[in-house]
């Protein structure tokens, strides 16, 4: 095989430069992407899941990354695939909460006692507050919140009218300032 024979089958296979790109993707985009999808999901071991499977499907698209105008809008529109696939087969399953303690497994910082208690205080509510949301209000959250993208990349995401991305996540809003509100009274 000769060295235009290569090259060609390289371009059509997605070839070494489209294989960066997609690793320097999701190794950028790491922990934001499993933020969403913990939350997504509800668990940290399906996130995980949910992030590989998404992986896997952009490495057998990345033929396509030529036509892909923004790629951090495509990883996330099929890594919040990827989550809601998961999360529709995991109604056969039986649904385990989210760990009350969400450092498990993470090195500590050493906090004082008091102040850690605090945290994870504050943590829970904000746990509560996001699982409480609508799961339409709760993807367009997460992916401005965790993936920090713009509200024209989420309704590139979702596929979307960009007034409905930002109806949804002004009623999120609304309701997590509720939920805050709320906890201060008690």
């Amino acid at each position: 095989m000769n060295r235009s024979e290569t090259t060609r089958q390289a371009s059509e296979t997605g070839g070494p430069q489209h294989t960066e790109l997609l690793e320097e993707a999701f190794s950028r985009y790491q922990d934001e992407l499993l933020g969403m999808l913990y939350y997504l999901v509800g668990d940290l071991e399906d996130a995980r899941d949910a992030f590989q499977e998404a992986f896997v499907k952009c490495w057998r698209s990345r033929e396509k990354l030529p036509e892909v105008k923004n790629l951090r809008a495509w990883v996330f529109r099929v890594a919040l695939n990827a989550g809601r696939d998961l999360r529709q087969t995991a109604w056969r399953r039986r649904r385990r909460p989210l760990p009350a303690d969400d450092s498990a497994g993470l090195p500590s910082h050493e906090a004082p006692p008091e102040a850690e208690v605090a945290r994870r205080e504050q943590l829970a509510l904000v746990e509560q507050a996001v699982l409480a949301l609508r799961l339409e209000e709760r993807e367009v959250f997460l992916l401005r919140q965790n993936g920090e993208m713009t509200y024209d990349q989420i309704a590139e995401a979702t596929n979307l009218p960009v007034g409905t991305v930002k109806t949804r996540m002004r009623l999120a809003l609304e309701k997590l300032r509720k939920a805050f509100a709320k906890s201060g009274e008690e």
